[in-house]
């Protein structure tokens, strides 16, 4: 990524990772690649705003020294410990050794057990400011989003906000804004950021965005540090992250299965057609062969939620489980739900999906639907009259 000017004096140093495929380990695909994002403020005081992973640390020191020597660097903020965000950050400061590291208590302790540096820290929190000659950045705490560390930093004179990984995206693009993008890939991929990485956090977001409010910053940039920087609209990706937090869903059903000889498939099938016919939006995902990460953010916006198994052991099958293990933890609020599956001498599937959902949080709405063996004609009726009736419950919720 080239050096990009932002605001006057304000750059964007980060770097492009055109080849990243999974993110978080393996829970997360990245498709599009993504970026890490740094920026660097040039005052009486010069500030870098996060670094970037540690495999692109020459990167990024290259792109700073097109501005500045790296040692001119008087102060380095940690919005976020997470090593995509500073695993360069030894090496800045090994050019760097008189600049400070400014992030929160937790923040600190973090680093220290990530790196073991003998750093100068100054801890801060909310409210505190850094006066760096003709502008100042004011901190915010925003523990939980996504880590307990996370802080986003604030630049009232140029009313800009760089929240770390708050309102980002695994978006990786030449062009830097989000006036320059596909609006569509942009908001899909916003989606699909929040719905894998910060869905379960929602509470805790929309009382943030709630505080920030209550602050009155004016907002007319957002830089996160990843994906692009929203300059024509910021109020856009805001609006949305509002929205996702207070769990506002649509009248649209994802069916997530998992069929071992083609029973379950065929139920699910015809419970999608029954759906379908009332007017409603379904989605329909075998989760042995399907991207979870694009079902998690189908699933974001959808009032109800379908999950089928057959049975192997008395259980459901383990994709299936896997994937229940995972949705358990997100406890999404204000959903529909319902269980089916098919089975051979003995049932289980349907029952063991029904305890992994009332964990989560969501109201089971209709009676599990099992079917033993094969459906036959009159089975795969049934099937489908349960998928109208579950629409119809999904359409009046």
């Amino acid at each position: 990524m080239s050096v990009i000017k932002i605001l006057p004096d304000i750059y964007s140093v980060g770097v492009i990772d055109w080849d990243v495929r999974h993110f978080h380990g393996h829970t997360y695909t990245t498709k599009r690649g993504t970026t890490y994002n740094a920026y660097l403020i040039v005052d009486e005081k010069t500030v870098l705003i996060d670094t970037v992973y540690g495999n692109f640390g020459a990167e990024l020191i290259e792109n700073i020294t097109q501005i500045i020597p790296v040692e001119k660097i008087d102060y380095v903020i940690a919005n976020h410990v997470e090593i995509d965000h500073s695993g360069a950050l030894p090496e800045i400061l090994k050019l760097s050794p008189k600049a400070k590291v400014i992030g929160t208590e937790k923040c600190k302790e973090g680093l220290y057990r990530h790196y073991y540096g003998n750093w100068n820290f100054q801890v801060v929190k909310t409210a505190d400011k850094l006066n760096l000659g003709k502008r100042t950045l004011t901190f915010i705490e925003a523990p939980m989003i996504h880590w307990p560390d996370s802080m986003f930093s604030y630049c009232p004179e140029e009313e800009l906000l760089l929240p770390n990984d708050a309102f980002g995206q695994h978006y990786a693009t030449s062009e830097r804004f989000d006036d320059e993008v596909d609006q569509c890939l942009l908001m899909e991929e916003a989606k699909k950021y929040y719905a894998n990485i910060l869905w379960p956090l929602s509470g805790l977001i929309q009382k943030k965005i709630e505080d920030l409010q209550k602050m009155n910053f004016k907002i007319k940039m957002i830089a996160p540090s990843h994906g692009v920087i929203w300059r024509k609209d910021p109020m856009k990706i805001i609006n949305a992250y509002l929205s996702w937090a207070k769990n506002e869903t649509k009248p649209k059903v994802v069916i997530v299965y998992e069929t071992m000889w083609g029973a379950t498939e065929k139920m699910a099938r015809r419970l999608a057609a029954g759906i379908s016919e009332a007017g409603v939006e379904v989605k329909i995902f075998n989760i042995a062969s399907s991207d979870r990460t694009e079902v998690l953010t189908e699933m974001l916006d959808a009032k109800g939620f379908l999950f089928g198994s057959s049975t192997h052991d008395n259980d459901m099958l383990p994709s299936l489980a896997a994937f229940m293990e995972l949705f358990k933890g997100l406890k999404p609020k204000n959903r529909f739900s319902a269980c089916f599956g098919s089975y051979g001498w003995a049932g289980g599937a349907v029952k063991e999906i029904e305890e992994v959902v009332k964990i989560a949080g969501v109201k089971i709405v209709q009676p599990g639907l099992s079917i033993k063996y094969l459906p036959d004609d009159g089975e795969l009726k049934k099937c489908y009259e349960y998928g109208k009736e579950f629409a119809q419950k999904v359409k009046g919720g």
